[in-house]
């Protein structure tokens, strides 16, 4: 009895042991990965854009906007980001009018038109939500079926967070109202 008593104590003492030390170790994991990723600055959203490959038509566009700056500073901003097939979608010669110089205003006018102020999550999304873009006109989100849609743009990539706000891609270049 005695033995066993002593094995049960001795078996309790030494799991009690390595439920403490494993606890050290995953405390100290997650302090490492905390560590990490402060450590690790994230892109601001020109060189997120950048750095995707289908996001290159956008990328062009914010250049020959002279938007470069303004997507680079501090924000925070939230984009929602046409991908290179929804450019190509646009009409026949829209996109390459838009790049011409004297066409500045109207392609700056579309690019902001898909900027909101603020860094605004997935999860800060609902249904029949209005945001007023940099543009000054307001998106309209709606959610059904689980999709994301932007005005009629599907958001096919959410919360790719930048240093200076958060990228949402969508499947459609959006367009301002006329005024």
């Amino acid at each position: 009895m005695k033995k066993l008593f002593v094995f049960a104590t001795l078996t309790l003492f030494f799991s009690l042991s390595n439920l403490t030390v494993q606890a050290q170790c995953d405390a100290s994991a997650k302090t490492a990965k905390v560590m990490h990723v402060n450590d690790v600055s994230l892109p601001d959203i020109v060189d997120l854009a950048v750095s995707t490959d289908f996001l290159s038509t956008l990328v062009a566009a914010v250049k020959a906007g002279d938007l470069v700056d303004v997507l680079k500073g501090d924000g925070p901003y939230t984009v929602f980001a046409p991908t290179d097939e929804a450019f190509a979608a646009l009409p026949a010669g829209t996109l390459s009018s838009l790049l011409k110089p004297e066409n500045k205003d109207q392609l700056v006018s579309i690019l902001t038109y898909h900027v909101v102020p603020g860094k605004i999550m997935s999860t800060d999304l609902s249904n029949g939500q209005k945001a007023t873009t940099v543009q000054g006109s307001d998106i309209s989100v709606m959610i059904k079926d689980g999709k994301v849609m932007i005005n009629d743009a599907q958001v096919t990539a959410a919360d790719i967070k930048a240093d200076n706000g958060v990228v949402h891609v969508i499947n459609k270049v959006i367009l301002p109202p006329a005024k």
